[in-house]
């Protein structure tokens, strides 16, 4: 019996754990998902410094001309204290001298031969950036399950971090099957085609951040299915096209079998791709997609993407949409529900003229597709839709509706 996709992506994220990990210089980090907490260890900024080049004053001599006998810059070890009727000049990131209330932009000032002039109004504490009033000792810097980026790296350097533990990323093993398949760069005869599921999944993995291996194209039979399936199961996850419906020479499914092949769906709701299967073989997470290339594709960005995020260990694993406007009334039949390619314009979604599940061109033309609810028969132009980015990771810790 097919599953909705609600109960296809439950069981996902039921049976699917994040993998092992590894330790990693944070220069090599960038992408990983975090596997600890990272607590402040430094004050930042560490001491009270300059916002400005300007002077080092006391309030109450706002108005008086002070006399400047001395510098600080940044890096200055300087040990004195500001006395009144005196000012310090001092450099951007120096640290406040002992005494100083407030610091003056030399713009503000008046020069004179033996000192400077003060402007009229000085607030206590102006220009100064004190200790700690960005990152504070014991602060929670970064959460486990964080996903590491370039200003997740700042942070991690500003508390002199050099290791960070993470984990690894997903390995995916690729296979396509069918004897009509032949990959892009061999010849091919009137009766076959090339293997365009096998570089495109290929690539989606790699952009979603994976380890990926291509273990070849598999001639239709039991025993070149068994062969390959042995190469990929070293992997933390096996990606199949083909060989999953119910044809004479569909036998996928049946070639995992003699591995212990536990299936937890092999059907859903889904037009196109209602044929696809997951499950593990131990530990190792297997997805098997439909051979046509469009149902291949964005059955993929659904539960392809989410096995990827469930395995990653991040804390946003969850798809999330964004809202758009229909830009065009579209047609629909009633009974399953459909993936439908198109194109976001950053306010408006537009549905690809033509698509169907063996067709390739759609996939380039679109950036985005919507999961229209089974009973609709009518899209209208301007009404609100939930779209699924091909493009870019919409994530979020909570789980939310899909279906348009």
């Amino acid at each position: 019996m097919a599953v909705s996709i609600e109960k296809a992506l439950e069981l996902i994220y039921e049976n699917v754990t994040p993998t092992s990990l590894k330790i990693l210089p944070i220069e090599e980090a960038l992408g990983y998902i975090l596997a600890e907490d990272i607590i402040a260890t430094h004050n930042l900024p560490p001491f009270d410094n300059s916002a400005m080049d300007g002077y080092a004053v006391k309030t109450s001599d706002a108005k008086c001309e002070v006399t400047v006998q001395e510098s600080i810059f940044a890096g200055d070890d300087f040990q004195g204290e500001l006395q009144h009727s005196f000012a310090i000049k001092i450099m951007t990131g120096a640290r406040v001298p002992k005494g100083c209330e407030a610091i003056v932009p030399i713009e503000n000032t008046q020069t004179t031969d033996d000192g400077v002039i003060l402007p009229e109004d000085i607030k206590e504490g102006v220009h100064i950036r004190s200790m700690g009033e960005d990152i504070r000792v014991g602060m929670l810097l970064l959460t486990k399950g964080d996903k590491i980026d370039a200003h997740q790296i700042t942070l991690l350097a500003s508390q002199g971090i050099s290791h960070i533990k993470v984990y690894k990323r997903p390995r995916v093993a690729l296979f396509a099957s069918g004897n009509e398949l032949k990959m892009h760069y061999e010849s091919v005869s009137a009766y076959q085609l090339y293997n365009t599921n096998s570089p495109t999944l290929l690539a989606r993995a790699k952009e979603l951040g994976c380890e990926v291996e291509f273990i070849g194209t598999a001639q239709d039979t039991l025993e070149d299915i068994q062969e390959h399936i042995k190469s990929a199961l070293e992997c933390d996850i096996v990606i199949t096209s083909g060989g999953v419906s119910v044809g004479d020479a569909d036998f996928t499914k049946a070639a995992f079998e003699a591995f212990g092949y536990e299936i937890y769906f092999d059907k859903v709701e889904i037009k196109p791709g209602k044929p696809t299967t997951f499950g593990k073989v131990g530990k190792t997470v297997i997805l098997n997609l439909p051979g046509n290339p469009l149902a291949a594709a964005l059955n993929f960005e659904l539960f392809g993407r989410s096995i990827i995020y469930a395995i990653s260990g991040a804390n946003a694993k969850y798809i999330n949409t964004i809202t758009a406007k229909s830009k065009q009334n579209m047609k629909l039949k009633k009974g399953r529900r459909s993936l439908i390619p198109g194109y976001f314009d950053g306010s408006h979604f537009s549905a690809c003229e033509h698509y169907a599940p063996g067709m390739i061109s759609p996939l380039a033309n679109a950036n985005a597709f919507i999961v229209v609810d089974e009973n609709r028969e009518e899209i209208l132009e301007e009404e609100s839709l939930q779209l699924i980015s091909t493009k870019f990771d919409f994530t979020s810790e909570l789980q939310n509706s899909l279906i348009s």
